[in-house]
């Protein structure tokens, strides 16, 4: 996978003002607030900065937590995982492998109903939606 490098200004010209503050400043959108919080559309996520794409609908479960979930990434190296101290609490921050957005936060062990009792919990603000067909 060929890395998408671009400088700052480069990042504030493309995206819109919320889209940078999540994805190149690792924000985070208020919950139950994104567009695919609830949708049930079948087709590809992609990253909204790079077009890259990342997970899939039929990983997408309800978790209720007010964001996106996904039990796993299309691929697995089309995310990168990073420890994240930051908030005075440890998680692991889920980024796009192709330009190194931030996406959320993956978490484990909470008990879903998954094959991986994972959940990735994914800002709407970093992803397109392609519906299939």
């Amino acid at each position: 996978m060929e890395k998408v490098i671009k400088s700052d200004a480069e990042w504030r010209a493309q995206l819109s003002p919320e889209e940078y503050r999540v994805l190149r400043q690792a924000g985070t959108e208020r919950p139950f607030s994104g567009e695919y919080v609830d949708t049930k559309t079948v087709g590809v996520y992609s990253c909204r900065a790079c077009g890259a794409e990342l997970f899939r609908s039929e990983a997408k479960f309800e978790s209720h937590c007010g964001w996106p979930s996904f039990y796993e990434p299309s691929e697995s190296d089309t995310v990168t995982l990073h420890e994240d101290d930051s908030l005075g609490m440890r998680r692991v921050e889920v980024r796009c492998a192709r330009c190194d957005s931030h996406l959320g936060h993956v978490f484990h062990g909470e008990g879903y109903a998954t094959p991986t009792d994972d959940r990735y919990c994914i800002n709407s603000v970093c992803l397109t939606l392609q519906p299939a067909g």
